[in-house]
């Protein structure tokens, strides 16, 4: 007997799928996209959708975890910390900072409210929704008074901020004196000196950037975006490039795991296994990965 036919949704999600893999003026805009993706990870026992930071990682798990730690530990977290976590995704890492760090509260900002409603029922099933406050929100207008946050953190989203400049100016906001920013960001490469390498780098980063929602706005390299840091008014200003520590890593894990990939919506899983056919240096020859963070100066006295 032969199979039966998709249903309706099932054809119209694929023809979404279609028109943002193949359509460079789609424009489903980043709520479109996450509504889109909803919760197909490459994960395993987590919801998590970043890319992982690989040292000491053996899977993608363990590594999206080891980002969240070095975000948090890179912001110095703890437990008289009031956090402010944008760009949440599923809250896996305000679950584990919960529980790891113990922070005082964690407020969470994110403009996809299907991922706000289902990170809502996660942190309320762990009994953690008087710690853990989720909300439909923007990192460029945050419904927060000022002085009035401890930490803020974006673990892979300032890129998708229209635009990231003014996410740094509302963090600033929004920061008690002394009180720091981190964010594992995603950001052009450098200028390559030759032409092969300057094509490549142009195509990989407007794959990524036309996909994922990336304004124009926020394509600079690292030095700019300290410098960005710097005139938002952050102190001891750090960016770091972790590229090496990310993007191979996870291109090795992806083809030796096929059954992470085959967790992904199969038009993805076509594109992931594509791209593993080529070396990471030419997929990923565009995009730097960087750690940035900035403190809050003190008043004066």
């Amino acid at each position: 007997m032969p199979n039966a036919s998709p249903s309706a949704p099932a054809w119209a999600e694929t023809l979404k799928y279609l028109n943002w893999l193949g359509n460079p003026f789609q424009g489903l805009g980043v709520t479109g996209v996450y509504d889109l993706l909803s919760d197909r990870a490459a994960t395993r026992d987590a919801l998590y959708l970043n890319l992982g930071y690989w040292r000491g990682g053996e899977t993608l798990d363990e590594a999206s975890q080891a980002l969240a730690a070095l975000v948090a530990e890179t912001a110095g977290m703890g437990p008289e910390d009031r956090v402010l976590d944008v760009g949440f995704g599923f809250a896996d890492q305000d679950i584990f900072w919960m529980q790891a760090y113990r922070p005082r509260a964690i407020v969470g900002l994110n403009v996809t409210a299907s991922q706000v409603e289902r990170a809502r029922r996660r942190v309320a099933e762990l009994d953690l929704a008087d710690r853990i406050d989720l909300r439909v929100g923007s990192a460029t207008q945050m419904p927060l008074e000022a002085d009035s946050v401890d930490k803020v953190v974006a673990l892979e989203s300032a890129f998708h901020f229209d635009t990231r400049e003014r996410f740094f100016e509302e963090a600033y906001r929004v920061l008690r004196p002394g009180g720091r920013l981190v964010a594992a960001d995603i950001i052009p490469m450098p200028r390559a000196q030759s032409l092969g390498e300057r094509l490549a780098q142009r195509w990989s980063w407007r794959q990524a950037s036309g996909k994922f929602v990336i304004p124009a706005a926020n394509a600079y390299t690292q030095s700019k975006y300290a410098a960005k840091l710097a005139g938002a008014g952050f102190a001891d200003a750090q960016v770091t490039s972790i590229r090496e520590q990310v993007y191979p890593p996870l291109h090795e894990y992806l083809g030796r795991h096929p059954e992470a990939v085959a967790r992904l919506h199969p038009l993805i899983r076509l594109s992931v296994r594509v791209a593993l056919k080529f070396d990471p240096s030419t997929v990923f020859a565009g995009l730097d990965y960087v750690l940035a963070s900035g403190r809050k100066p003190l008043v004066s006295a």
